[in-house]
């Protein structure tokens, strides 16, 4: 009933006074159907600037006193639930329409406002995540959006190793917690971030299973902790382990999540796993995905950890092939976990 499920309804809506002079501003603004009247903000620094043809304003009254709006629409992003609540409310004393966000005021959890709203006498939307579609199409959904996070942004001073692999089951775990534990005992305040409700051995700092988040909140939340293990834990070194795989093949459902891992640890270097002749997964190889991880995410694979349980393969072909050092942790073999970590602390720089 509330919920904006075409263009005829901006129409309808318009013009607009757009709070949210950034990138969910400027699409509604660029939306067929939508006439912006203005736009506001509560950012000093975008106050007094033109955006999308428009002064950026900071007073609500005076906009709708001053133009022929007859919707505010509130684009903020998560996290600014506060602020969207006291415009859309500040927006129905003045008379005026309100278009929400789920994404900062989702209307199922505020219904006082759907009330408040009614008997004012004004209309009240929402751009909804259209969960419905999904049940249509799959006979299920999420009982509510699952989006939740704010949008940190944190890039860490300290050095950042990413442990990722050519496909699930491969030794990124096994090897995260091995390099952390050889860091540790050289006296280097190294914390082991695991990103799986698995990740609960010792010497594991700190884990959760990122699959539970939704895609777009794993970066934050990933660059959430790396923010907390260097102001709380005061760490020197990060490990983190990463997740199934960009590249894997006959599970495509974890690569975005593999993806959205890599892109919140924004790592210096790369130790990259592989699995000969896996068992139950389908790996590509070690090419395509150090091609992969390099293609997407500005940092450099610098070693491979190799699980030979199923294959019985030459660690020094590989470093011929690849001119990366190659070691097998479950063995030791061919300088081990103690030569993977010297590998990490001449790139890094020690």
């Amino acid at each position: 009933m509330y919920s904006i499920t075409s263009s005829k309804d901006f129409e309808e809506l318009s013009p607009f006074i757009i709070i949210g002079a950034g990138g969910g501003g400027e699409k509604l603004h660029n939306f067929t159907g939508v006439e912006t009247a203005g736009f506001l903000d509560d950012s000093k620094e975008k106050q007094g600037k033109e955006f999308c043809g428009h002064i950026v304003e900071s007073d609500l009254k005076k906009l709708v006193e001053e133009t022929d709006s007859k919707t505010v629409a509130i684009m903020l992003p998560i996290g600014a639930e506060g602020a969207a609540l006291k415009y859309a409310v500040e927006a129905i004393d003045l008379g005026q329409n309100v278009l929400t966000s789920f994404r900062s005021l989702p209307l199922e959890e505020n219904p006082s406002l759907v009330k408040f709203a009614n008997q004012a006498g004004v209309k009240i939307k929402q751009i909804s995540s259209r969960l419905d579609n999904v049940e249509k199409t799959m006979g299920a959904r999420p009982e509510k959006v699952t989006e939740v996070l704010p949008k940190v942004t944190y890039k860490s001073e300290k050095p950042v190793i990413f442990v990722g692999g050519t496909s699930q089951e491969c030794g990124k775990r096994t090897t995260t917690r091995k390099l952390g534990e050889e860091a540790k005992k050289r006296g280097i305040n190294a914390k082991i971030f695991s990103t799986d409700e698995m990740g609960l051995e010792e010497p594991t700092d700190i884990n959760f299973r990122a699959g539970s988040l939704s895609v777009m909140d794993v970066p934050a939340a990933v660059m959430g902790t790396i923010k907390y293990l260097d102001e709380v834990e005061d760490a020197d070194m990060i490990f983190i382990e990463g997740q199934s795989s960009l590249t894997e093949q006959g599970n495509p459902h974890p690569k975005g999540l593999s993806a959205s891992i890599l892109f919140g640890a924004q790592p210096d270097c790369v130790v990259l796993c592989h699995r000969e002749n896996h068992p139950f997964r389908e790996p590509v190889g070690i090419e395509t995905e150090l091609k992969a991880i390099e293609a997407v995410e500005p940092t450099k694979v610098v070693a491979l950890s190799i699980n030979r349980r199923n294959a019985d393969l030459s660690l020094d072909e590989l470093e011929d092939k690849y001119d990366l050092p190659a070691v097998d942790l479950h063995t030791n073999a061919n300088g081990g976990v103690e030569r993977l970590l010297d590998t990490i602390l001449e790139y890094v720089g020690e």
